[in-house]
């Protein structure tokens, strides 16, 4: 029999453990309230104006540099949505939108300097104007976002303030979100798990990055952008079993090497 101090001890663990088991089970999510222009001020960086958006690099908007959507882009960009929505409906917009925020990073990769924009973290790319984190890229993707919004490219959804999802096992990942106006359902729309001007990965946001309860559905929209947006479905989806389990790896739901989720 153990000694009264050790005994101590042990029941002390024993109600540790249980404790800790559900905390690795559980996971934070970081709503704030407000418009999505109140993002920009916790990062001290710029709400767009008109068409002039204001994008964020080097981690945690440390640079950030005006560029300025033409209205040819505009033009451009609703062209790309429209040859790709197959139907006036809210899933065809997520589709569409999707196509819409690649064609946007590639467009002001140039002028930025973020056309080589590695995919996860990486934590040697803090401080480097080339590269983004998921912090970047979700106040990017807001701008993005408010710039079709202001355009009427938005017809089904509202744009809402990003929110931040993590737990014992996953670094704290910022995605920019945006509201379906018929169901009310919430998307997470994500542009950091691939290479720069890739399309976003767009999902439930109950089950984006640390999935809520049970709730656990699969990205909508993911996968490399295609210049011609042609609309096929292969385009948005997985070439194969491969390509899925690496996108998923990237995204954090599985084991990855330290620092390449976030």
């Amino acid at each position: 029999m153990l000694p009264p101090s050790n005994r101590s001890v042990s029941k002390a663990l024993l109600g540790i453990v249980p404790s800790a088991a559900l905390l690795l089970l559980g996971g934070c999510v970081y709503e704030q309230e407000g418009p999505p222009e109140a993002h920009f001020g916790q990062f001290a960086a710029k709400a767009p104006q008109a068409n002039t958006v204001t994008v964020c690099h080097a981690y945690g908007c440390k640079m950030q540099t005006p560029f300025t959507f033409s209205q040819a882009d505009i033009e451009d960009i609703a062209g790309v949505m429209d040859g790709v929505r197959r139907d006036d409906s809210p899933h065809e917009e997520r589709r569409a939108l999707a196509y819409a925020i690649g064609w946007m990073e590639r467009r002001v990769a140039p002028t930025v300097g973020t056309a080589s924009d590695r995919p996860g973290m990486d934590f040697l790319g803090s401080g480097d104007p080339s590269q983004q984190d998921c912090v970047d890229e979700a106040t990017n993707t807001t701008s993005y976002l408010l710039v079709l919004r202001r355009s009427g490219l938005l017809r089904h959804h509202t744009v809402e303030r990003p929110f931040a999802k993590d737990d014992l096992t996953h670094w704290p990942h910022w995605a920019a979100v945006i509201r379906e106006k018929e169901s009310g359902e919430r998307f997470a729309v994500d542009s950091s798990a691939g290479p720069n001007g890739e399309n976003p990965t767009v999902q439930d946001a109950a089950s984006f990055y640390v999935p809520e309860g049970d709730r656990v559905m699969p990205p909508e929209s993911s996968g490399p952008a295609i210049a011609d947006a042609s609309g096929e479905d292969r385009a948005i989806g997985y070439d194969d079993l491969g390509d899925l389990i690496r996108r998923v790896q990237t995204m954090g739901y599985a084991e990855y090497s330290a620092g390449n989720t976030r």
